[in-house]
């Protein structure tokens, strides 16, 4: 089976198995500790596709579905050493985790995708260590410097009178709205993925750019820019509700995004050269991520039951949000990377 087709079989096998698991839980299970574990599983993976390329030694001369069915072990229990620390740093410990802890294990997706790619891994990759080594490093790196942005951008004094799971006396107390600045911070994750559509161009065109730091300064930047103009029309211009925002627009990109990058591993418009290959990528992104939350939206009363939208509790907001990026996001790549698309495509050695 060859692309497009094998990326579009395997996302809707995906697709699948992440509505048949979402399928099993309650609501409030569902957008509280499921969501928080498997949060708690994606920088892990993150780091493993990136750095370790999936393929660490201790895998390397296993074949599909071995090497597959390892990597994903080895990720569940990452996952599990992980989850009760994040609670514990930030929560408290307090079961279920209310909104806090939750906010910051999904701002440590984007910090981990950050390092991993826009940094390419510098400054980890500098000292001529082990992949494995570097790897560890970066994704404990990711969690410290999230708790740092955490503690010094996030405010939840908003959240004055909310029940017992929230506990101000510990929350944040930084310089913006939590929800707004969590808003933003997932938006430019969907701003990495805009520039990666265009293969990173117009930098390339100067060779100076390309090298790190300065590429990872020069990306972060224009990440920065590009989500504050994307909130600032949303929510400031139209006065889009910021988690409304986040669902239709931000969320969706990066589904698109890992859509048509990593499923379809950006084979629909390969033979075009930037930046039209940019524009038609984008245009895809936007297109399929935004098919898929309808999906997703028509779905939800079978998968889970009648959902409220808006605030205060915005229910259907945070299981959209979930389920396309806690969920169906970390299946799409145990598929396409832990497992290489097995059985749908050849793999070497099996």
């Amino acid at each position: 089976m060859k692309q497009p087709v094998l990326g579009l079989v395997a996302t809707a096998i995906g697709i699948v198995l992440a509505l048949a698991f979402i399928s099993l839980f309650t609501l409030p299970a569902f957008n509280g500790p499921v969501a928080f574990h498997l949060l708690c599983a994606i920088p892990f993976q993150v780091m493993t596709v990136v750095i370790w390329a999936a393929n660490p030694s201790f895998v390397a001369k296993l074949s599909q579905p071995g090497k597959g069915a390892v990597l994903l072990i080895v990720n569940l229990v990452a996952m599990a050493i992980i989850a009760p620390l994040a609670l514990m740093a930030v929560g408290e410990g307090i079961n279920p985790p209310g909104p806090v802890p939750s906010h910051f294990v999904i701002i440590v997706v984007p910090t981990t995708f950050w390092l991993a790619i826009v940094w390419g891994g510098w400054p980890f990759n500098m000292f001529g260590i082990d992949a494995k080594i570097t790897g560890i490093a970066l994704l404990i790196a990711a969690y410290v410097l999230t708790w740092v942005g955490f503690r010094v951008f996030f405010n939840y004094d908003f959240l004055q009178g909310a029940p017992p799971v929230v506990n101000l006396a510990s929350a944040p107390h930084g310089l913006f709205n939590g929800v707004v600045a969590l808003v933003f911070y997932v938006t430019a994750l969907a701003a990495m993925f805009l520039v990666l559509c265009f293969d990173l161009w117009p930098l390339t065109k100067t060779p100076s750019v390309m090298q790190q730091p300065t590429l990872g300064l020069t990306w972060s930047i224009l990440c920065v820019i590009i989500a504050w103009a994307a909130t600032y029309i949303g929510e400031t211009v139209m006065g889009t509700d910021p988690m409304v925002f986040l669902t239709r627009v931000t969320v969706p990109f990066i589904f698109g995004s890992i859509v048509v990058l990593n499923m379809l591993q950006n084979s629909l418009a390969a033979k075009l050269a930037q930046p039209m290959k940019g524009i038609v990528n984008t245009v895809l992104v936007v297109v399929i991520g935004q098919v898929l939350a309808m999906l997703y939206r028509f779905a939800a009363p079978m998968v889970t039951g009648a959902l409220v939208s808006g605030p205060p509790a915005y229910d259907y907001e945070i299981w959209l949000a979930n389920a396309l990026l806690s969920v169906t996001f970390p299946f799409l790549i145990f598929i396409a990377a832990y497992f290489g698309m097995w059985p749908l495509a050849k793999t070497e050695g099996s």
